[in-house]
């Protein structure tokens, strides 16, 4: 039988401690070629698009996830899981919580392989879906200190400073603007939808873990190119995404495309991450496959 999960169910059984170790076995698996992640693709429906990301473990799975971008809100995404063996559809997962947990989770795998192993402070940039789904995970993987929240809207990041107290014990406090959140900061997040910077290297203390996921295009990026110039280490969680952007992404053509590694072959001790006290960046893309990835592992801890 067809398993259909909501929201309220994917909140109930997806735990973050349990996404970032699926997370990190998907990332491994995509290096280690087990895992099938192109990049995603879409079809032009007049108005807006039909977006796909695909994946496939051979011999196991495959399946989609479905989003669009007509601009209804909230509006609801699909995830779909098949048996390899017959095809059936073993699952699906309706709503908007799947898709965010799961790149919080892959968040949290980067920041644990990344970021310094001590570090306690962190800065969250925008107060979205996906940047409590940073948090989520980000709080799992390190005891965080000290958490600055800062967005254009005070009420906005008010509230997320105290949700993040009372669900997740973590001590954040909303900042009055970007500099001073990031001040001092050794993680920070950056989870906008501006399409100019709105952070400058020279704000980023030496050493500090950067995490980008929004806008990352020629002529449209979050961040300033100086802190591309200014970190040791940049990485990706899909180069195959990277290479697939239209327009291309901010790396296209300059020094700095050549300098991007995956984030599973770092993981598999393939590609070289943090050594000492480097500046790294990380640039959250979306490796295709990770939300179907999630869906099965759930159905198959499912009773």
């Amino acid at each position: 039988m067809t398993r259909i999960l909501t929201d309220e169910a994917i909140r109930a059984q997806l735990d973050a401690p349990s996404a970032i170790a699926w997370m990190r076995e998907a990332l491994l698996a995509e290096h280690h070629g087990r895992l099938v992640a192109p990049p995603r693709t879409h079809t032009e429906l007049g108005n807006g698009r039909l977006v796909f990301t695909t994946g496939s473990m051979p011999g196991e799975w495959f399946g989609y996830r479905s989003y669009d971008t007509f601009g209804t809100r909230p509006g609801e995404q699909v995830v779909v899981v098949h048996g390899a063996a017959d095809g059936r559809v073993r699952g699906i997962a309706v709503g908007n919580e799947l898709g965010p947990r799961r790149v919080g989770a892959i968040g949290g795998v980067a920041a644990d392989a990344l970021a310094d192993p001590a570090a306690d402070s962190l800065a969250i940039i925008g107060t979205g879906r996906q940047a409590w789904a940073q948090l989520w995970a980000l709080s799992t993987v390190r005891d965080l200190a000290a958490v600055w929240i800062y967005s254009r809207d005070p009420q906005r990041r008010d509230a997320f400073a105290s949700r993040a107290r009372s669900e997740l014990g973590v001590p954040a406090r909303s900042s009055a603007g970007v500099q001073e959140a990031v001040d001092g900061a050794e993680m920070i997040v950056l989870a906008t939808s501006s399409p100019s910077p709105v952070l400058s290297a020279g704000w980023v203390r030496p050493g500090a873990y950067v995490t980008t996921l929004g806008p990352k295009q020629v002529g449209s990026t979050e961040f300033d190119l100086d802190l591309v110039s200014a970190a040791d280490v940049l990485v990706t969680d899909s180069m195959a995404q990277i290479g697939a952007y239209a327009p291309p992404n901010a790396l296209t053509g300059t020094p700095h495309e050549g300098r991007l590694t995956a984030l599973g072959a770092v993981l598999a001790g393939a590609a070289p991450g943090r050594q000492h006290a480097e500046r790294v960046m990380f640039f959250s893309v979306g490796l295709a496959g990770t939300e179907v990835f999630l869906l099965s592992k759930l159905l198959d801890r499912a009773p």
